[in-house]
């Protein structure tokens, strides 16, 4: 089966969103959620019913407080160890001495990675497991939005005092009566980061004005940074934090009450790795110390053995009880017994029901067959053991028969709380290894088949056969898919996690294992024909051995440095200046190969010009080609070139490498981008600001002007006036929403939504993407018209340059204006002259397209994106519009470039019609091997200290542009619908 170059990529790039997609599905598990924080005070269970007439419990509200004042110290990277161990006896002997002789329970709390603060933070106070994608979601809005106990206490009038990382006061912003943020990010500082905690301590222990008390310390993790775990300096700080708990307790216990009693709780976010670090899953890392400390406990009568193993989502439920809240609807974990052991037998089932009611109902929200799960049934096999305790209870029967009874009513239920917990757990806990092994195959796949495919992709046919039959009815493929399809078998049925793969049907399930046999075979038969074509004789030795430029070698050197680069978080964070450099590199390249062009190779030999073109012409099949053949030699480039630089452009082609180095670095004026320099002030903030609007209105209407003169060139009639209208309605929608200003507009004028002028551009849009999709249609269906088809190419992309020009904020308008001129010098001052192919060209289109997105102002960041784009010209939320604008707006860079690819590649008459074939295999190629490279990458690095913040957000911007890559594919594959007509011949 003979396909084309742009054809096979367009169907390589399908097959990697589906293996991309699945992925980031394995990476990125769904958590279990209930239903928004607003109703959690909906439903509130009783007691069970007990069984008999005119038997009723008439306990049905949420059971009082335990406890009067809670006290939290959270000391942050706090290891087991460094209190039930030989460091605690020595560095910490009172919290040591409570711990074995005095009124306390104490735990060792499992946590689950990432094991760094923010998720540990949300998961302390929902009883929840945040998955990665939590962060995610949040990240526009830091606010932790899931119910959770600060927001639980603040809606019972429980006033609540914070000290310390200022983590906590972004993700419970206006929570706390009284609150002094620490930023963490100084590690190298041990003392004051706590000292500011503490110098709060002896006036707030003090006051009787509020019920919860948070502080969170962390000197403790900042030596280990950078000291490690050994360090004398650990010694120093545990003592420092012994007298504190010291201080506190001695503090609670003068201040209590016959009434209710204080408590004082004792954790650690996450534990410290041998080397200091945190992050991973290291035994070091995921035990920490919880200590619950009450006048209300028993004394321990001996020193403490082996504390008990909880999980950390425990607190959040024991804090509930304790503090007389509703447990957070998406807690997952249980009620720490031990707690309430001094209650009484009623109190302590009323408390282990409202666990286990809470989990189960969470349960049936997230699991389709609830009813079949283990820990439901045991859940109510438990309650109806509990109706019939409330029958003998409700008799007045207090025999020691009613006591036995109400213990194993209560091991009932907390074995079924167990195993609740643990079925919920499982859906968030772990990685889909299993889906995401299944994605990195397929992607590594079709990576390998499209380097296996360079050189008859490129040849000057720009197709290819693919060997279809062969790999689709050898032996080969079906005792692959057989053995693909057992080792499926084997995981569904053996893995005690969820996996997504597996809960797909059967059909679907085989159809991949299917693909994943069949680019095997078609790799396979790639590599044998690889090595059939090696052991051929050289047909023509002047090929062989011809050298590559400074521009392939630019290329490659670029593309591979790019990929390492996505190792390191660093490099990831600021990727920016990855781009910056290589189309800086790329402009002074470019800029040595112009003068040797018109300076050093005017002078040829005609002769041997002839000689290599004849040679060319004879082995064009395996040649990556799309020009003329005289062309491909740099002596025939210097023909070209000398013919030019006869006129009066050669001075300007000249400059045009350094114009563009100009335009780049005002780019990198305007938008600071990144992590390190993002907050440094920018020109873009200096013309957002209030004080300049008539200078940002004027840069506003100077840049629409140009866009209209550089845009409007190749355009009919027709669509110039639709863009003259189109670009006046830009300038008016932004005016009404008080961006910029009208010259003649006196005094305050009053701010719109703009809706009227937003879709009155939107009709010019849609009129210039019409009008070039009719003359597309033309060309390809009625008449093969190149002119037709390169004019209606030309009017799409000045389409898109309008709905650009809507969707970005005034400041940014000088983005897309040098992103117009760049793209007119290089194809008329540096392209033309110097004939480079298709895939050089392609390349630069791509390097300078993803310079862009950065130039707009775009991040690695989830929170650099524009969300506002998706709101242009619309009254309310509406998903297909907002997603699809949104997602414009922020890779309109990387899209107009790809766009104007096409275009030019179809409009340049020297080229042959391989021209566009070649851009899409390469435009393919370059795509997919980041995106391969990164996702191995990422599962690798996935326990890494940075996954929430660097690496999890890269690959959702990578998915999303294979995606948008696959849709570009798929229009150059329709424009190249005339190719196979051509080349038959």
């Amino acid at each position: 089966m003979r396909l084309r170059s742009g054809v096979f990529a367009s169907s390589c790039l399908l097959v990697e969103v589906l293996g991309v997609a699945l992925f980031l599905r394995g990476f990125f598990p769904v958590p279990v959620r209930s239903l928004p924080r607003r109703e959690a005070g909906g439903e509130l269970p009783a007691e069970p019913a007990p069984t008999g007439p005119g038997m009723v419990s008439n306990w049905t509200k949420i059971p009082p407080p335990l406890f009067k004042k809670v006290v939290i110290v959270l000391i942050d990277a706090l290891r087991d160890d460094f209190v039930f161990g030989s460091k605690g006896e020595q560095f910490m002997p009172y919290t040591k001495q409570v711990i074995d002789r005095g009124p306390s329970y104490s735990f060792i709390a499992e946590v689950k990675p990432p094991t760094v603060t923010m998720p540990r933070i949300k998961a302390l106070m929902t009883g929840s497991i945040p998955g990665f994608i939590d962060v995610i979601v949040n990240l526009n809005s830091p606010a932790l939005l899931d119910d959770n106990l600060i927001w639980q206490a603040k809606t019972a009038g429980k006033r609540i005092i914070f000290y310390g990382d200022d983590t906590w006061v972004k993700l419970f912003p206006k929570h706390f009566v009284e609150y002094d943020g620490t930023t963490s990010f100084f590690v190298s500082d041990f003392t004051e980061v706590d000292d500011n905690v503490t110098r709060h301590l002896d006036r707030v222990l003090k006051r009787e004005d509020w019920d919860l008390l948070i502080l969170h310390y962390l000197g403790l993790d900042h030596i280990g940074h950078v000291t490690g775990p050994n360090s004398p300096l650990v010694g120093t700080k545990l003592r420092e934090m012994d007298n504190i708990l010291k201080k506190i307790h001695i503090s609670l216990l003068s201040k209590e009450e016959a009434s209710l009693p204080n408590l004082l709780v004792v954790c650690g976010d996450h534990g410290m790795s041998e080397t200091g670090s945190h992050g991973g899953s290291s035994a070091g890392e995921v035990h920490t110390p919880l200590l619950f400390i009450s006048s209300t406990f028993e004394k321990r009568s001996g020193p403490l053995t082996q504390p008990e193993l909880v999980q950390q989502t425990d607190l959040a439920s024991t804090l509930a009880v304790g503090l007389g809240l509703p447990i957070s609807r998406n807690s997952v974990g249980n009620l720490i017994l031990p707690v309430v052991g001094g209650r009484t037998m009623r109190e302590q089932l009323r408390f282990v029901h409202l666990n286990g009611f809470q989990l189960s109902r969470l349960l049936q929200e997230n699991t389709p067959a609830y009813e079949k799960d283990p820990g439901y049934e045991h859940f109510k096999i438990a309650e109806k053991s509990h109706a019939n305790w409330i029958k003998l209870y409700l008799e007045g029967n207090n025999s020691e028969i009613l006591l036995n009874l109400g213990k194993k009513v209560l091991k009932q239920y907390l074995e079924a709380l167990k195993t609740l917990s643990s079925s919920l757990s499982k859906q968030v806990a772990q990685y889909d290894m299993y889906s995401m092994m299944v994605g990195i195959v397929i992607v590594m796949e079709v990576l390998l088949l499209l380097l296996l495919s360079i050189p008859k992709a490129l040849s000057s046919r720009a197709e290819f056969e693919v060997p279809l039959s062969p790999p689709l009815f050898s032996l080969l493929f079906y005792l692959v898919c057989l053995m693909l399809c057992a080792v499926h078998v084997i995981v569904c049925t053996s893995a005690e996690s969820l996996c997504y793969f597996c809960s797909m049907s059967w059909f679907t399930a085989v159809g991949v294992m299917m693909l994943i046999s069949a680019l095997m075979c078609g790799i396979l038969s790639a590599i044998a024909k690889v090595f059939d074509n090696s052991r051929l004789p050289v047909k023509n030795p002047v090929l062989s051995s011809s050298s590559w430029s400074e521009i392939d070698v630019l290329i490659l050197a670029g593309t591979v440095g790019h990929v390492l680069s996505l190792g390191a978080s660093s490099f990831v964070e600021e990727e920016h200046q990855t781009w910056y450099f290589l189309i800086n590199t790329l402009c002074l390249v470019l800029g040595q190969e112009l003068c040797r062009n018109n300076f050093l190779l005017k002078e040829y030999d005609p002769q041997h010009s002839t000689t290599v073109k004849q040679n060319f012409e004879e082995d064009s099949e395996y040649k990556n080609i799309d020009i003329p053949a005289v062309d491909d030699s740099k002596l025939g480039k210097a023909t070209i070139s000398a013919e030019f630089s006869r006129g009066s452009d050669k001075w300007i082609s000249l400059a045009s490498p350094w114009i563009i180095l100009i335009c780049c670095r005002l780019l990198r004026s305007l938008n600071q981008t990144g992590v390190q320099w993002a907050h440094q002030p920018d020109f873009g903030h200096w013309l957002t600001s209030s004080e300049h609007k008539s200078e940002l209105s004027f840069l506003a209407a100077v840049s629409l002007l140009m866009i209209f003169f550089l845009v409007q060139r190749r355009c009919s009639l027709v669509s110039k006036i639709a863009m003259a209208l189109g670009l006046l309605g830009v300038y008016s929608y932004r005016a009404a929403i008080g961006n910029v200003i009208f010259p003649w507009q006196h005094g305050s004028k009053d701010i719109s939504k703009g809706i009227t002028e937003a879709r009155f551009v939107y009709v010019f849009v849609l009129g210039i993407v019409f009008s070039g999709t009719k003359d597309l249609l033309k060309s390809q269906v009625i008449s093969s018209d190149s002119g037709m088809k390169s004019t209606g190419l030309w009017e799409v992309y000045s389409g898109l340059v309008l709905l650009a020009a809507l969707l970005f904020r005034p400041h940014n308008l000088p983005v897309l204006v040098f992103c117009l001129l760049i793209q007119t010098m290089m194809t008329k001052y540096i392209w033309r002259p110097l004939k480079f192919d298709a895939a050089q060209i392609t390349v630069m289109h791509y390097w300078f397209g993803q310079a862009f997105f950065y130039f707009q102002g775009n991040s690695n960041g989830i929170a650099s994106v524009d969300v506002s784009a998706g709101f242009v010209g619309l009254e309310s939320y509406v998903e297909i519009p907002a997603i699809f604008l949104t997602a414009f707006a922020a890779y309109a860079g990387p899209l107009l470039w790809a766009i104007h690819l096409l275009c030019y590649l179809s409009s340049e008459v020297s080229r042959n019609s391989a021209a566009v074939g070649h851009g899409c295999f390469c435009y393919a190629l370059v795509r997919s091997l980041p995106v391969a490279v990164y996702i191995v990458l990422v599962t690798g690095l996935r326990y890494h200290l940075f996954i929430w913040s660097v690496f999890s957000p890269k690959l959702l911007y990578e998915g999303v542009h294979v995606f948008i890559t696959a849709t570009i594919c798929l229009f150059f594959t329709a424009m190249d619908h005339n190719h196979s007509h051509k080349v038959q011949d």
